[in-house]
C-alpha cells in the first residue's frame, strides 16, 4: 500500500508511536497479568525485575503525550492567529473530557450503568488544552517561565491538604469521592504539573519553525535531554526535593533500584518527570534521520494516537473477556465497576508476564493494519474537519 508523501516531522511520530506502543504493553500487563490483582508492580518488596521494568518503561507515555501536544498546537499555530489557535485547543480540550467521559470509560469498563468514573490521561490533555488556549496569548518567554516554575515550583504544594476537597484533588492531590450519593469519581490525574509539561512542549515547538536550522535543533535537543537525565539521578540521589516518595535502601540490591527508579506519578513529581521528558527529549534530538521497517511500524501508530488509544482499549478488554469466559470466572468477571486492578472477583485471574507480551504483539499485530489504514485515509482526506479530532 503506498503512503501518501507528507511535510510531517518524523521524530515527532516516531516518538508517539513508541510510547503508546509502551502503553498498550502497560494496558495489557493491567488486564491479562494474573498479580495485577495482588500488588503493585512498582513495589519493591513484592515485585520483580522484568515486571517492574515492564510498568516502568509506561512511565514515558503521559510526559510525552502532553509535551508532544504542545509540540502540535505549536505548528498548528503556524497556520492559524493566535484566536483560531484558541478556539481550536478549547474545542479539542471539551472533546477530550466529554470523549474520556463515554468512549473511553466504556471501553474500560464494559459497564453501562456510568456509575464510576476516573480523572484519566484523556481527561488531563484535555484539560491542559483548554488551559493552553489561555497561555498561548503570552509571549514565548513568558510560556517558558510560567511552565518551569510550575514543573520545578509544584512540591511548594506538597504540604498543603485540604480533606474532601474535589477542587483541591483536581488540582494537585488525587483522590476518591462520591458525587450525588451514587456516582464514584476517582482523580488519577490531578492537572498540576500536567498544564505545565503541555505549555512547555508548546514553548520547544518554536525549535520546529522553519526558520531553525535542524543541526540547532538536535545540538540543543541533546544537552537538554541529558541535562534533564543528569538531574533526574542528582535530585533523585538527594532524596531532598522533587518527589514527595523518597526512595529506600534495600538489603537486595534490586528492591533498591525498583524504589530508586519509581518516583511518584500522581501527580508528577519533577523527578518523575526529569527521568521521562529527559530522554524523550534526547530522543528528538537524535532521532530525526531514523529509517527503517521499525521506523514504519512505529510511525503508523504515531500517526494515529488518539485512534489507536480508542481502539486499543476495546481490544484488550474484548480479549480479557474471551479468556474470562473460557475460564472458570465468566465474562461478568470482566463488567468492572472500577479499575481493573481494584476488582477483587479478578484475584486468580490471568497469565503469567510471558503470556502477557504474546498478547500484547498480538494486539499491535491485529491493529497495525487497521491504523495503517485509517492514517492513509485521514492524510488523503484533510478537508473533513472532523478528522482532525482523530
Amino acid at each position: 500500500m503506498n503512503r501518501p508523501k507528507t511535510k510531517r516531522i518524523e521524530s515527532l511520530d516516531i516518538l508517539k508511536g513508541m510510547v503508546i506502543i509502551f502503553m498498550a504493553l502497560d494496558h495489557t500487563r493491567d488486564y491479562f497479568h494474573t498479580d495485577s490483582f495482588l500488588f503493585d508492580p512498582a513495589d519493591p518488596e513484592k515485585s520483580n525485575l522484568l515486571l517492574f521494568f515492564t510498568r516502568w518503561i509506561t512511565h514515558f507515555c503521559a510526559p510525552a503525550f502532553s509535551f508532544l501536544a504542545g509540540i502540535s498546537a505549536f505548528l498548528v499555530g503556524r497556520r492559524k492567529t493566535p484566536t483560531q489557535l484558541s478556539s481550536f485547543l478549547l474545542k479539542r480540550g471539551l472533546w477530550l473530557i466529554f470523549i474520556e467521559f463515554t468512549i473511553v470509560y466504556f471501553g474500560w469498563s464494559f459497564n453501562v450503568s456510568f456509575s464510576s468514573f476516573g480523572l484519566l490521561v484523556i481527561w488531563s490533555l484535555g484539560i491542559s488544552m483548554i488551559v493552553l488556549a489561555a497561555i498561548v496569548h503570552l509571549s514565548m518567554k513568558r510560556i517558558l517561565i510560567l511552565s518551569l516554575v510550575i514543573i520545578f515550583g509544584h512540591h511548594l504544594l506538597d504540604n498543603l491538604h485540604y480533606n474532601e476537597s474535589l477542587f483541591w484533588s483536581i488540582l494537585h492531590e488525587r483522590g476518591s469521592f462520591t458525587l450525588f450519593n451514587s456516582i464514584k469519581l476517582r482523580v488519577v490525574y490531578p492537572i498540576i504539573p500536567w498544564i505545565g509539561v503541555m505549555s512547555l512542549g508548546y514553548y520547544f515547538g518554536k525549535f520546529y519553525d522553519r526558520t531553525i536550522k535542524p543541526e540547532y535543533r538536535q545540538q540543543r535537543f541533546t544537552i537538554i535531554g541529558l541535562a534533564c537525565i543528569a538531574g533526574f539521578f542528582i535530585l533523585r540521589g538527594l532524596n531532598l526535593y522533587g518527589n514527595s516518595d523518597p526512595w529506600m535502601a534495600f538489603d537486595n540490591g534490586i528492591q533498591t533500584l525498583i524504589s530508586f527508579m519509581d518516583p511518584d506519578k500522581y501527580p508528577p513529581s519533577l523527578t518523575y518527570l526529569l527521568m521521562t521528558l529527559g530522554p524523550s527529549i534526547l530522543f528528538l534530538g537524535t532521532s530525526e534521520n531514523l529509517k527503517g521497517r521499525l521506523v514504519n511500524f512505529c510511525t503508523t501508530f504515531g500517526k494515529v494516537p488518539f485512534f489507536f488509544y480508542i481502539i486499543h482499549i476495546y481490544a484488550i478488554h474484548l480479549l480479557a473477556i474471551l479468556l474470562a469466559e473460557f475460564t472458570d470466572f465468566g465474562y461478568e468477571s470482566m463488567i468492572l465497576s472500577g479499575f481493573v486492578s481494584t476488582n477483587t472477583q479478578l484475584i486468580g485471574f490471568g497469565v503469567n508476564l510471558g503470556w502477557v507480551y504474546l498478547v500484547w504483539l498480538g494486539i499491535l499485530l491485529l491493529l497495525y493494519p487497521i491504523c495503517l489504514k485509517f492514517g492513509i485515509y485521514k492524510m488523503s482526506h484533510k478537508h473533513h474537519w472532523w478528522l482532525s479530532y482523530f
